[in-house]
């Protein structure tokens, strides 16, 4: 237990403090209006971006750090993830994700579990994974309403909560058929019958002995959702049931976003019209259910041409664990057609967008939060690394468990520092 402790306290470094910093001779991904400046100059003082451009004057006394050409972006921004709610898979007790009874459902939220030490936060964020839409899943026996997620920070034990109750998530499609009872229409029924006693609270009920499926707490946390004010994330594959949704949040004047979206492209242009955001995993290219028959890779290229707002997530169960590979996601979507800057934006400015913290993160611009990494490559190549990730102009230590591991084994085998290449 002792040494357990020790390196978990190795694993929690302060991560140094900010000043004034200037990166220089950078080729500065801004994903804001500027777009991509080659030779560029990015000014960070404390916590925000001062200044980017090309021939800017440095500030007295500012650490420079010459770039030597190589690309600098915003930091990464996954759309959807367990991080901070999940340590190891297999092991229910360091599994708060998911609810696997219906008492609550809609009231629950995530920040009441989240973990800011947990170990695979480091992990994630040497890679470049800066903020998170950390967000509840659904478990059999639970309830398709799987509570309210929130946007994090992966850069502090204490403030590390971005926006609480940045949206609610609930499952459709095959998933939430499972759930509530065996089909498409009981879930469609149970998810109406959850939005009409929101609307109902307090009048009597027309069947007494049929109880609400909802607390007051659960009518209380759906009250935001009803009222178009905290969004919606539904998890969808099957293009009639896109179409469903766009109806059913019509109907009730519901900001939706669709998660998952497996055949999204094919109704992309009721998407588009409608402004509903997709978060995609764009590995999954091939059907792998019933609801995902008309999969293929270059779906994220069809929905960016229809201007579909479009961000990327892990959608499988290594999505918390690995959660820094969202740039493999975007290398994936560029390989099959789809605007390499728009993909970056995926996974940057796009996640951002959705949840409503785009005014002061996912972009490179004067006055947002300096969330910036600099790579030795191509961000969107498996085989690039960042040279340095800030968060909040904080430079971020390069020491995870991992790192530890390799440093420990290197040692005791006598091979010397790992000296990275």
């Amino acid at each position: 237990m002792k040494a357990a402790a020790l390196i978990l306290l190795a694993l929690l470094p302060g991560i140094a403090s900010a000043g004034t910093i200037a990166i220089t001779n950078a080729e500065i991904h801004t994903l804001g209006r500027a777009g991509v400046i080659a030779h560029g100059s990015l000014i960070i003082r404390d916590q925000r971006i001062e200044a980017v451009g090309q021939n800017l004057a440095l500030p007295p006394g500012a650490k420079i750090i010459d770039a030597g050409g190589k690309p600098v972006t915003p930091g990464l921004f996954d759309a959807y993830t367990s991080l901070g709610l999940k340590e190891i898979d297999g092991v229910e007790e360091s599994d708060d994700s998911a609810a696997k009874k219906p008492r609550y459902s809609a009231a629950l939220d995530v920040a009441d579990a989240f973990n800011p030490r947990s170990t695979l936060i480091p992990v994630n964020r040497i890679e470049g994974l800066t903020r998170a839409a950390a967000a509840p899943e659904s478990a059999d026996g639970g309830s398709l309403i799987s509570g309210q997620g929130a946007v994090i920070s992966l850069g502090s034990l204490s403030q590390w909560l971005v926006k609480p109750k940045a949206a609610m998530y609930a499952q459709l499609g095959e998933t939430g058929a499972s759930l509530s009872g065996g089909s498409r229409t009981t879930a469609w029924a149970a998810l109406r019958e959850a939005f009409n006693d929101v609307r109902r609270a307090g009048a009597p009920r027309v069947n007494p002995e049929h109880p609400s499926q909802l607390t007051e707490e659960d009518i209380e946390a759906l009250r935001p959702v009803l009222a178009g004010e905290e969004p919606l994330v539904l998890h969808l594959n099957r293009a009639s049931d896109i179409l469903a949704a766009l109806k059913f949040a019509d109907d009730n004047g519901i900001k939706l976003i669709v998660r998952g979206g497996a055949e999204a492209w094919l109704v992309a242009q009721p998407l588009a019209e409608h402004q509903v955001p997709v978060i995609l995993d764009p590995r999954l290219d091939l059907p792998q259910h019933f609801e995902s028959l008309a999969a293929r890779a270059d779906a994220a290229a069809l929905l960016q041409k229809a201007s579909v707002l479009l961000a990327f997530a892990l959608d499988d169960d290594f999505a918390t664990h690995n959660a820094r590979n969202v740039r493999q996601l975007a290398g994936n979507a560029a390989a099959q057609g789809m605007d390499r800057e728009a993909a970056l934006a995926a996974i940057t400015l796009n996640p951002a967008r959705i949840y409503g913290v785009d005014n002061t993160l996912g972009s490179l611009e004067a006055g947002k939060i300096a969330d910036v990494v600099l790579w030795d490559g191509d961000p969107l190549e498996t085989t690039s690394f960042p040279r340095t990730v800030f968060i909040e102009g904080r430079e971020v230590p390069a020491i995870s468990r991992q790192t530890e591991l390799r440093d420990r084994y290197m040692q005791r085998l006598h091979l010397g520092p790992y000296v990275k290449q």
